[in-house]
């Protein structure tokens, strides 16, 4: 009969003490991690919906725009030089013929002498080949000198003239530069921008300022497609247009002009409504809003909240009304408004669109409705 020393029976008593407690460290674990990641499955996330409207026809739909010029021109001079005076700041009337900015003028000043001293010249030179032509011509007539002579006459004569008409040319030429150092206004309007400064060397047709001038007032919208499949058979759509701020202040336009392509992003296309009779108030670069009557088709207009992403698509989170989960439903976006979007495609009547909470849900899970 073997002999079981007592120090070996010692050492398998601490060992199977150890092996069983790890083991139960490790069942712990496993039932803890477990029941975790159940209770995560079961969680039922509170959120907040809207129920889906379509705008259809009759309906009205707003848009955020701004007041801007109808035509606006920048003003440059003709020649280069040095900018040595700006006589107008933004937000100032001017008015036709009014002189904005001054370029250093001396250079030019000093060419128009130069022009003048020899247009001079060649006028003397032109008295004098026009004295000598006289003489030669009566000469001629005696039979004193010869034809040849009195050719050669004739020619100095032509080649002064010419001279005389090039310097006058070249005076003209001086005197407009010297004209060119001011900067005059060619329709009257509002100075909106301003693009040099004193001291600058400026180019001939660098701007330097921009007007905008007094031919009318547009409110500029970037508006979603839906709007021009729908527009009336008479091609003018009537926005009615107020300012952001204070919607008593307002006004009407007709739209004059779209842009030929959507946006590749937003799917809009810039919209410029010709006012009519704006009022004061509405001055450039005001907020508006402009609000158009749809005639037929439909859209839906979503907080910008709701929105989510779908494989890099616009998507939002649809409630299942039968379970209360949640699927994800890619949509079809065709323009933004401040705090909303408008959605063409992929929602319909009476479904329940998630709000608030969006970015911790997933497909398949539970969903408690807030009220609000």
């Amino acid at each position: 009969m073997p002999i079981i020393q007592p120090g070996f029976r010692l050492i398998n008593k601490y060992t199977l003490s150890i092996a069983l407690i790890f083991v139960i460290v490790v069942i712990v674990i496993k039932s803890v991690g477990g029941t975790s990641k159940k209770e995560e499955e079961k969680l039922i996330r509170p959120v907040q919906v809207v129920k889906v409207a379509h705008k259809i026809a009759g309906q009205s739909l707003s848009l955020t725009g701004e007041i801007l010029a109808k035509n606006e021109i920048d003003l440059s001079f003709r020649i280069d030089g040095k900018l040595i005076e700006r006589l107008v700041s933004v937000g100032d009337l001017v008015t036709t013929g009014q002189i904005v900015a001054r370029l250093d003028p001396q250079d030019v000043k000093d060419n128009l002498i130069a022009a003048n001293s020899n247009l001079n010249a060649a006028q003397a030179a032109l008295d004098q080949a026009t004295s000598n032509e006289g003489r030669q011509k009566i000469l001629l007539s005696k039979g004193v000198v010869t034809n040849a002579k009195y050719e050669d006459a004739l020619s100095q004569l032509q080649s002064a003239q010419a001279k005389v008409e090039g310097a006058e040319a070249n005076l003209s030429q001086a005197q407009n530069r010297v004209e060119y150092t001011n900067l005059k206004v060619d329709t009257a309007g509002i100075v909106t921008a301003v693009k040099a400064e004193a001291g600058e060397i400026v180019r001939a047709g660098q701007a330097v300022m921009r007007i905008a001038t007094n031919e009318g007032k547009d409110a500029v919208f970037n508006v979603p497609e839906q709007l021009f499949q729908s527009k009336p058979s008479n091609d003018q759509l009537t926005v009615e247009v107020s300012l952001s701020h204070d919607p008593s202040i307002k006004t009407t336009g007709i739209v004059r002009e779209v842009s030929p392509q959507a946006d590749s992003v937003s799917r809009t296309f810039t919209v410029k409504v010709g006012l009519k009779n704006p009022p004061e108030a509405l001055k450039l670069g005001s907020t508006v809003t402009g609000s158009v009557t749809l005639n037929k088709g439909s859209a839906i207009e979503l907080p910008v909240m709701s929105l989510n992403k779908s494989n890099s698509s616009p998507a939002v989170w649809v409630v299942n009304p039968g379970d209360n989960t949640v699927s994800l439903r890619d949509v079809k976006i065709i323009g933004y408004n401040q705090d909303s979007v408008i959605i063409a495609e992929g929602l319909e009547n009476g479904e329940l669109v998630v709000t608030a909470g969006v970015h911790s849900l997933y497909p398949g899970q539970q969903v408690k409705i807030l009220e609000k």
